[in-house]
Order: structure tokens, then sequence, then C-alpha cells
């Protein structure tokens, strides 16, 4: 009796496991659709939120390059950095993961984002060097110490080398180009919405968020950030948001200045004006 009674709880063991993980699914998107209703946060910042926290998975790459497209756009921007900041104050060995999915993240923005992400995370380089000593196995003899080490030398090198900074962002838009030219993956959307409600956004898009293009053309080119600094805004052309080139989707992105530093996803056809983020004089 005893042993079919510890048959049927192993057996029942995993069925209650599936329904908590639901349970815990279907709440975390109740969360999500009443953020999005009833406060000013955008689906970027929410899937910011998502990427980079401490469950065991890596960051989706469609995530990332939905994440990396919405940087150029100045709310966007500064919604995006204001997350990382916060993950970056200091280094929990206890959640090493936060801290190595918002690296993860790092790197995917210094080398497909904005120029100016290099010069906002300088003032992280001392947390991102506490990792260099990281340590860690886990039961599977996985060296995830020697993982976290890596790329956090990789960061510090793209925020403190400028020419290598060009170098991978250079060879990030080559590898982009490539996949594009892939003869199957050539069936192009329509707008970056669809790469939201992709990832499980079926929400309504906030009037502030990337996928709303209606951008004033007779502003100023400057604008004030939170501290009050006086910054300029560099233009792009950007023809299209779509999802990440590599599962089938292109966008189209060319600049009026700094052609040397384009933005990795590029063509020719259908432009939109969209805000940059540059220094300040």
């Amino acid at each position: 009796m005893a042993m079919l009674l510890n048959k049927n709880s192993k057996m029942g063991s995993p069925l209650l496991h599936e329904f908590k993980r639901q349970a815990s699914f279907f709440f975390k998107e109740k969360i999500k659709t009443a953020r999005l209703a009833l406060t000013d946060v955008t689906p970027t910042e929410l899937l910011t939120e998502e990427i980079i926290n401490g469950d065991l998975w890596a960051p989706d790459t469609r995530a990332m390059g939905v994440i990396s497209r919405a940087a150029f756009e100045v709310d966007d921007y500064w919604r995006i950095v204001e997350i990382l900041h916060k993950r970056l104050i200091k280094f929990d060995r206890k959640n090493w993961r936060v801290f190595y999915k918002t690296l993860l993240l790092l790197e995917h923005l210094l080398t497909h984002g904005p120029l100016r992400v290099a010069d906002e995370f300088q003032c992280d380089k001392d947390a991102i060097k506490e990792m260099s000593s990281f340590q860690f196995v886990d039961e599977k003899g996985f060296n995830w110490g020697s993982s976290v080490r890596k790329l956090s030398e990789r960061i510090l090198e793209l925020l403190e080398n400028e020419q290598f900074l060009k170098e991978e962002r250079a060879s990030a838009r080559k590898l982009t180009r490539e996949i594009q030219g892939f003869g199957s993956f050539s069936q192009r959307s329509s707008s970056a919405e669809e790469n939201l409600k992709a990832l499980g956004f079926r929400t309504r898009l906030r009037c502030n968020s990337i996928y709303n293009h209606q951008h004033n053309q007779e502003k100023d080119d400057e604008f004030m950030d939170s501290k009050g600094k006086l910054l300029h805004e560099e233009r792009i052309q950007i023809h299209e948001y779509t999802s990440h080139p590599a599962l089938g989707n292109q966008e189209n992105i060319s600049r009026e200045e700094y052609t040397a530093e384009d933005h990795p996803f590029c063509d020719d056809h259908h432009h939109t004006t969209v805000p940059l983020l540059s220094d300040a004089e």
C-alpha cells in the first residue's frame, strides 16, 4: 500500500509542477496587462525586464533584436538603459544569472543599438569588473564562472576600445546582411508590433512606444534628459521595424549622417524619420 502511494506521489509531482508553472505564467501575463493599462510602462520596458530575469533560460534573441531597435527611439532608450543601470549597480553573486543576462543584452545593444550606448555605460565598468573573479560550476559540471568572466571581459573591451567596438558593429552588420540575403529568409513583416505579439505581448501598444511613428518633424533637434542636460538628436531614416532577420524578416534603415556607423539593419525603401541620441556638445 505504501509503495502504491509513493508511486502515485511521483506521478503526481510532474503534473503539480506543470500546473504551478502555468498558473505562474497566467498570473504574470495578467500583471503585464494591468501595468500596460494603468501605468505609463511600455511593451519594451516589460520585455527588457522579462529577458533579464533570474530564470534558467537564456535571453531570447528575437527579444533582444526588438529591444535594440527600440533603443533608437528616445523615450524607450531612457527606459531601457534605466533598467540596465539598476541591474548593474552592484554584482550580486547569489543572483548572478540576472547580471549575466543583463550583460548579454548590453552586448547586443553595444553592437546593434545606438552608438551612445557605449558612453552611457562607462559608469558601470567597476561593477562589470567584479565579475572577472566570479566562480560557479553547476551540478552538470558546466563552468558558468568562466562564461561570465569571458563575457564581462568582452563588454569591458567594447566599452574601452573604440576601434574594437567599430569592428564588432561592422561585423554584426555584415552578418545580418548575409542572413538577409539568404533566399528562404525574405518574407517581410509590416511592423514591430508583430514581434511583440510573437513574444507573448498581446496587449495594446501605448502611444509613446516605438510602434507609434507619429513624430513632429518641426521640433528642434534637441531635447532635455531627466537630469536636465541638453542632448542633441541624430536622425536616421528607419524604413520599417521588423523582427530579427534570422527569423525571416528584414529591417530597412539608412542614416542621414554618420554613414560609417550605420545601424546594422539596412536597406533602401519606405523612409520614416526617427530621432537618435548623440553626445552633447
